[in-house]
């Protein structure tokens, strides 16, 4: 039993989004938990899923979920916000392992640190459509205003490495400046690629209003719930073992370059596979 155990907290922790943007979570597992060994998925081929329906999402969600399950993962974080909105709640009543999203972790905060109770979220036209962010910070803050808003250019810049840029600059100014206007005093980076442009974000909002990153939320949050479940690894793996593995569903190539651009730990490779058979 032992032997199981020690085996069971050595095993890799899964991680999925979309595309790239994930890997903002997962740098954050990085470096919060740098004993946990992660394997990713982004669904390349598939992209965006922002633009998609809920059956679309969920089903997808499966299918990843059960390639993740082939890795024998220990736990998996849905690091994408449309997904976390659109089909969390069905992956956890389909699967026996601990799985958590990225929505709850940053409404949680969100909720905690307003003071004018004035609360922006900025995301894919699905995430801030399936209103999920202001469900959750009402159930924790139920006078909070919640205002939304979409901001479907964001993600095409951060893929095309565009991060600072003046394009980005004032695409942004136009996106944000309706939250300003309303006097919000914190704002959630309610998609995984945000993170890329905070400094971007941060500079037009003002240093009044406090960023609220998911991504590093969600990372605190996995690391109380894998303690909770006595999964967390105690020591780091061996020298030599493959730490982090990536998966794509197209064009590893380009992922591995994007992924080395914001991940500083030395992707070795990236594979592809057909996520279509499972």
């Amino acid at each position: 039993m032992a032997q199981d155990i020690k085996k069971l907290r050595n095993a890799p922790i899964g991680v999925f989004d979309s595309g790239v943007g994930g890997l903002t979570v997962a740098r954050e597992i990085m470096r919060q938990i740098p004993n946990e060994k992660i394997v990713y998925f982004g669904d390349t081929a598939r992209l965006p899923y922002g633009s998609k329906s809920k059956d679309t999402v969920t089903r997808y969600s499966r299918q990843i979920v059960r390639f993740l399950e082939t890795q024998e993962v220990k736990a998996i974080v849905v690091a994408c916000n449309t997904v976390s909105a659109y089909a969390l709640d069905s992956l956890e009543k389909e699967i026996k392992m601990p799985i958590i999203g990225v929505v709850k972790p940053g409404a949680k905060v969100a909720a905690e640190v307003t003071q004018n109770g004035k609360i922006g979220v900025i995301g894919t036209e699905g995430t801030i459509g399936s209103q999920i962010y202001t469900e959750y910070i009402h159930n924790i803050n139920p006078d909070a205003r919640v205002i939304g808003k979409a901001c479907p250019l964001f993600c095409p810049l951060v893929e095309e490495g565009l991060w600072q840029d003046p394009v980005t600059d004032e695409i942004a100014s136009r996106y944000l400046t309706e939250l300003i206007d309303i006097g919000i005093d914190t704002l959630i980076l309610g998609c995984t690629h945000y993170p890329l442009i905070r400094s971007t974000v941060g500079r037009i909002m003002g240093d009044k209003v406090t960023l609220v990153n998911p991504a590093y939320e969600t990372a605190i949050e996995l690391k109380r719930l894998l303690a909770a479940h006595g999964l967390l690894n105690p020591q780091a793996p061996a020298l030599g073992d493959n730490k982090y593995k990536f998966y794509v569903s197209d064009g590893a190539d380009k992922f591995k370059t994007f992924a080395n651009s914001i991940i500083k730990y030395g992707i070795l490779s990236a594979k592809t596979i057909n996520i279509e058979e499972y």
